[in-house]
């Protein structure tokens, strides 16, 4: 660990000095870091426990806080703040927070790498006053310290005392020798929670649990029930065709915005983008259920887009549900696979959807998925579909018109 280049207050020595003479009991603390039962501990385990222990070793410890920095879609990091007799605080920080960072020590730290001890008189709160977790607290001093990860962004410790004359030099200097250890265990849980965060981001959170239970393997597929939601934005070639390719990018963003909520919500998985498309599937032991909670995600994504436009685009979309029986599991060849909902049922979704188009209607569904989520539905007849050697019997929901112009079809008033 690099020693604190930059002092920004006077550091003087207590008459008793506790720490200075407490070298068995830091290195039971630093053994404690790099041990099995701190490796059990949640975030706030680790930070109210390390408090505590802090504090028995005579360290004047007020306030202490992680920041641990991330990789994520809508989070920078995840700051953690302990003070004696107080829960635990957990704040999650969006992005746009590195604007309310960009000036503050804390950043100066994560930038340079290197420790810095930084005084609180009144000429420092100007620097603070928008660092939530230090204000109010009559805070004199912060030892702030990077914990730099192998691989990626760097987070940091802060380590505040409200005692007149802050830290002693043994003191910061016992802190200074728990930062490898405090790195390495704060190191594994950014690791954990990275990768977690980006296997939901990019396949979802139940198929994630399945890759990290060990079905990683060309062929293991294992067959569930499921109620299948299949979206498709209407005329989406003709807007492509029409608009830049950022605005079509932007465009996307939105309706995706609209759509993915709406299922995860309900407890639906997107296991798919395709294009403009998504398959999403509704898993569960209770296919009743788990058809109904596919019809309320499917409604909202109607109301949804019904009140939604982009400029002077009117958008429409086909969505198409059943309830089957599914392979899921993985497919690919070698070291590329991929996880994913393979069978005839899945087929036929997919030819329901094209169906929309066809018949003009927004929302169709099959007669088993009808059945299952027990939908208020009328019949569309019955329909030769590709791929499928007999008709199959198509509804629709009674409050949206069968009958309009493709690209005109809107909720039924």
């Amino acid at each position: 660990m690099n020693r604190i280049l930059q002092i920004e207050t006077e550091t003087r020595p207590s008459k008793t000095d506790r720490v200075a003479g407490n070298t068995n009991s830091l290195l039971s603390l630093i053994e404690w870091l790099s041990g099995d039962e701190c490796h059990a501990l949640d975030e706030p385990g680790l930070i109210s426990t390390l408090g505590r222990r802090l504090l028995a070793l005579g360290l004047p410890i007020d306030r202490m806080t992680l920041h641990l920095m991330t990789l994520h879609p809508e989070l920078i990091g995840r700051t953690l703040a302990w003070a004696p007799g107080d829960p635990v605080e957990i704040h999650d920080r969006e992005h746009s927070a590195r604007q309310t960072f960009a000036s503050s020590p804390l950043r100066k730290v994560m930038d340079s790498r290197e420790p810095l001890v930084v005084g609180l008189g009144d000429s420092m709160h100007g620097r603070w006053q928008d660092i939530d977790i230090f204000a109010g607290r009559g805070l004199v001093q912060l030892m702030i310290a990077p914990l730099c990860n192998a691989d990626g962004p760097v987070s940091a410790a802060a380590f505040g005392t409200r005692r007149p004359g802050g830290f002693t030099p043994a003191e910061i200097q016992a802190l200074e020798r728990i930062l490898p250890a405090l790195r390495n265990t704060c190191e594994l849980r950014v690791m954990r929670q990275v990768e977690l965060s980006l296997l939901d981001t990019y396949i979802g959170p139940l198929t994630a649990q399945r890759i990290l239970a060990g079905r990683v393997r060309q062929g293991e597929i294992e067959s569930i029930e499921a109620a299948l939601l299949l979206c498709d934005l209407r005329g989406f070639t003709e807007i492509s065709n029409r608009l830049p390719s950022n605005s079509v990018l932007e465009l996307l963003n939105a309706y995706f915005d609209k759509v993915i909520p709406a299922i995860t919500r309900e407890g639906g998985e997107v296991l798919k983008f395709m294009g403009d498309a998504v398959l999403a599937f509704f898993p569960g032991y209770d296919p009743a259920r788990s058809s109904a909670s596919a019809l309320i995600a499917a409604k909202d994504i109607l109301r949804e887009i019904d009140k939604f436009g982009f400029g002077d685009i009117a958008l429409n979309v086909g969505i198409a549900l059943h309830h089957g029986e599914v392979s899921y599991g993985n497919i690919g060849s070698g070291r590329r696979l991929d996880f994913t909902l393979i069978g005839p049922d899945v087929n036929l979704v997919s030819r329901i959807q094209t169906a929309c188009g066809d018949l003009r209607v927004p929302l169709l569904m099959s007669d088993a998925f009808r059945c299952e989520a027990q939908a208020e539905a009328v019949s569309v007849g019955w329909h030769a579909l590709k791929g499928f050697s007999e008709k199959v019997e198509l509804f629709r929901l009674p409050e949206w018109y069968p009958g309009r112009a493709e690209g005109e079809y809107k909720l039924y008033k």
